[in-house]
């Protein structure tokens, strides 16, 4: 069991954290491509088709043999007998012999015996029946062959891709209309707190609505897992541990907001010292803001313990939980690649040696130049985050940031 507030660094946490934590195997299932947005694939996806499936115009103009074209210039254009038109969803015509050419249009299937298409901008009518080609096309310009962009057998996209809109468009190209991806990692947060009421309702004197669970939920579908919420439980051991036990069955992981800090209402590390070995590994990290912070493991069942000021809470699951989600969702212990930006700080902005501080900032441009301009604040306002584009990290060793130093901006 870790003792109370013993401080560790985000790399000392997440080592204890991960020598104690034995990923599962991962779960699959069936879905439509056009539901696949976000997914992992579980599996390789092969093509058994060419695409596309024939040789086809890039360009509306005149399907030719480029040969006829070798050499034509406004002055000295080159002459071929129209012969007939390529209409689109059909098969070509006849194959275009030499010194003739078909109207073709983009998209439309290329003629046997064509290699090349001319823009119809490098084209004159002479008459209805014949053309001048003022500038000369290379075999294969403006063609895309069969096969050119997929071949049949060819591994189109790797199990373990992210799939993107692209993706999908891979896939539908090729007659997939299913795929086969892992599950999403189920997350049971529970919020706790005698002061704690849901959204819906007004609060009482003390009290307050429950931020985090919405905003953790967020965060979680953001990441890739599906969310489901427990409710609030109020701050008593025997009723958090009921909760807890059910949750950590029904889930992959489990977030629990609030109480984790070491006020005497804060019950979360004895109740989950109680459901079994090992418990608490990590509680305390050198944060700013979310030092009180638990990190636990029961039936290797990840169980973390956020801080109950919003702020604290979302930075902390942003270092702890997003990764942990990404590595139950097929993705392995990596750090998530996040959008960043180079700015200058608008201020000065000190910091405590002995601890990273994640400072939210807005940016804005002014004369084609970023500001970071840091969001102050104390971490239990949930308009900090709101108001932040992102935020700089100011690492353990280093006493600050001056105004106008150029910093890197992670971006939410």
């Amino acid at each position: 069991m870790a003792e109370l507030f013993k401080l560790m660094s985000v790399e000392q946490a997440w080592e204890i954290f991960r020598n104690n934590l034995a990923l599962p195997g991962f779960r699959k299932e069936n879905i439509s491509v056009q539901n696949s947005l976000g997914r992992i694939l579980a599996g390789d996806i092969v093509s058994d088709v060419d695409v596309p499936g024939f040789s086809r115009s890039t360009m509306d103009g005149y399907a030719v043999k480029a040969r006829d074209t070798f050499g034509a210039s406004e002055a000295m254009p080159a002459v071929l007998e129209i012969a007939g038109e390529v209409l689109m969803g059909e098969n070509a015509p006849d194959p275009v012999e030499p010194g003739r050419t078909v109207r073709i249009s983009t998209g439309g299937m290329l003629p046997d015996g064509a290699d090349a298409v001319v823009m119809i901008e490098y084209t004159e009518l002479m008459d209805s029946s014949t053309i001048l080609v003022v500038k000369p096309a290379a075999p294969g310009e403006n063609v895309v062959r069969r096969g050119e962009d997929i071949g049949a057998g060819q591994v189109v996209i790797k199990a373990g891709t992210v799939i993107r809109p692209q993706e999908m468009g891979a896939m539908a190209g090729i007659g997939n209309t299913v795929c086969e991806v892992v599950q999403r990692p189920r997350i049971g947060i529970i919020s706790t707190g005698d002061e704690v009421v849901d959204p819906g309702q007004i609060p009482g004197p003390g009290q307050v609505r429950d931020i985090n669970c919405f905003a953790v939920v967020g965060l979680v579908e953001e990441a890739g897992g599906q969310a489901l919420s427990y409710g609030i439980v109020r701050d008593e051991p025997a009723q958090l541990g009921q909760v807890l036990k059910t949750a950590i069955r029904e889930n992959d992981i489990v977030v629990i907001s609030g109480g984790s800090s070491v006020g005497s209402r804060d019950v979360t590390s004895e109740v989950l010292n109680s459901l079994g070995k090992p418990g608490v590994l990590v509680h305390g990290v050198s944060v700013k803001p979310g030092k009180p912070t638990i990190l636990g493991v029961v039936d290797n069942k990840p169980v973390f313990g956020l801080p109950g000021h919003p702020a604290s809470a979302l930075v902390l699951a942003d270092i702890f939980l997003v990764p942990l989600i990404r590595a139950y969702s097929g993705l392995g212990f990596t750090t998530p690649s996040r959008r960043t930006v180079r700015a200058f700080m608008g201020r000065s902005m000190a910091s405590a040696s002995g601890r990273v501080d994640y400072i939210r900032v807005a940016v804005t441009a002014t004369n084609g130049r970023l500001t970071a301009e840091p969001i102050l604040g104390k971490s239990g306002l949930i308009t900090t985050m709101v108001k932040a584009d992102g935020c700089v990290i100011i690492p353990m060793a280093k006493e600050g940031l001056e105004a106008g130093e150029e910093v890197e901006v992670i971006l939410y």
